[in-house]
C-alpha cells in the first residue's frame, strides 16, 4: 500500500475523520464490535458528512471501517431496545436512516471502501454509496429477519434495482452471506482488489473523479437518484438546476429589475429550441 499522510479534520469518539489531497475519509472506529454503529456513531457520521458538504476543498468522500475484519456489521445489538438503538439519554433512535439520506444527497461522490464484513445495516450503508470497492476478504449480506429487524427502504428498493427482484428477495429472505467475487458478479460491487491494494484503489478512483467536472458529477448523481427517490429526488435535482439558473444573466436581470423598481427585460435572452 502506498504511504500517504491523512490529516485529521476533526476529533470524534467513534469515527475517524481525515483528509488527503481533497479526499475525505470517514472511518467507523469500533473494530472491537466489527464496526457496528450506535446512536453516537451515526450522530458523528452525520456531522462528518455535513462538514464534507460544506468544505470547498473536499471533492470525494471515502467511507470505511477500522481494521481488517469489517466495514460495518450494522447496528450494535448491545444498545438495541424497544423503538430503536438507545442513546446515552435513553432515547431509542433509527438515525442511520438520516445518514443514508445524507449520502444520497451529498453533491459529491461517495466511495464505500469495504474491508471485511458489510452486514445488515452496514450492507445498506455500502449500498447507498455511489461506488463500492471491496477487498478480497469482504463479505456481504443481510441479517434482519434473523435478529428481528429489516430495512424496507433503500435496503430493499435500491438493492432490488441493483441485483434484481429475485436476488434481492433471496438476500433478505434467506440471510445468506456472499463473498466479494459473488457480490461483484451480482453488481453489488464495482471492483474487488487484494486487501493491501484497497486504499490505493479507492484513492485512484477518487483522483480520477476529481479530474472530472464537479458540477457534471453533481447533476448526474442527482439525476441517477431522482427516479428512485420520487418527489424528494426531483426536488434535489430541481434545486441543483435552480442553482445553475442563478448563475445566468437572465436570472440576474430579474433580481436587478426588482431592486431597481423597474420591469425586467427578458426579451434579450434566447429561447432555446
Amino acid at each position: 500500500m502506498q504511504s500517504r499522510e491523512w490529516k485529521k479534520i476533526r476529533d470524534f469518539e467513534e469515527i475517524i475523520f481525515e483528509e488527503y489531497n481533497g479526499i475525505a475519509k470517514i472511518t467507523i472506529n469500533r473494530p472491537r464490535y466489527r464496526n457496528a454503529f450506535t446512536p453516537k456513531t451515526t450522530w458523528e457520521l452525520s456531522q462528518a458528512f455535513a462538514i464534507c458538504r460544506e468544505m470547498q476543498d473536499i471533492s470525494v468522500v471515502i467511507l470505511t471501517g477500522a481494521g481488517d475484519k469489517a466495514f460495518c456489521s450494522g447496528g450494535d445489538m448491545n444498545v438495541k431496545g424497544r423503538g430503536g438503538y438507545v442513546d446515552e439519554s435513553g432515547i431509542p433512535r433509527l438515525s442511520v436512516l438520516d445518514v443514508q439520506m445524507q449520502i444520497r444527497r451529498l453533491p459529491k461522490p461517495v466511495i464505500a471502501m469495504v474491508n471485511g464484513y458489510a452486514i445488515g445495516g452496514g450492507h445498506v450503508l455500502h449500498l447507498v454509496c455511489d461506488l463500492t470497492i471491496a477487498s478480497d476478504n469482504a463479505v456481504f449480506g443481510q441479517t434482519g429477519p434473523k435478529v428481528g429487524s429489516f430495512d424496507a427502504g433503500f435496503g430493499a428498493s435500491y438493492l432490488a434495482r441493483i441485483v434484481g427482484q429475485k436476488k434481492a428477495r433471496e438476500i433478505w429472505f434467506l440471510c445468506r452471506q456472499y463473498n466479494a467475487g459473488e457480490a461483484e458478479r451480482m453488481g453489488l460491487v464495482n471492483k474487488v482488489v487484494p486487501f493491501d491494494r484497497l486504499e490505493d484503489e479507492c484513492v485512484e478512483w477518487a483522483e480520477t473523479m476529481m479530474e472530472r467536472s464537479p458540477l457534471a458529477l453533481r447533476m448526474i448523481k442527482a439525476g441517477l437518484n431522482a427516479e428512485l427517490d420520487g418527489q424528494a429526488g426531483i426536488q434535489e435535482l430541481a434545486g441543483d438546476a435552480t442553482m445553475l439558473y442563478y448563475f445566468l444573466d437572465e436570472a440576474q436581470e430579474g433580481g436587478r429589475a426588482f431592486l431597481e423598481k423597474r420591469k425586467p427585460d427578458f426579451t434579450k435572452y434566447p429561447k432555446m429550441p
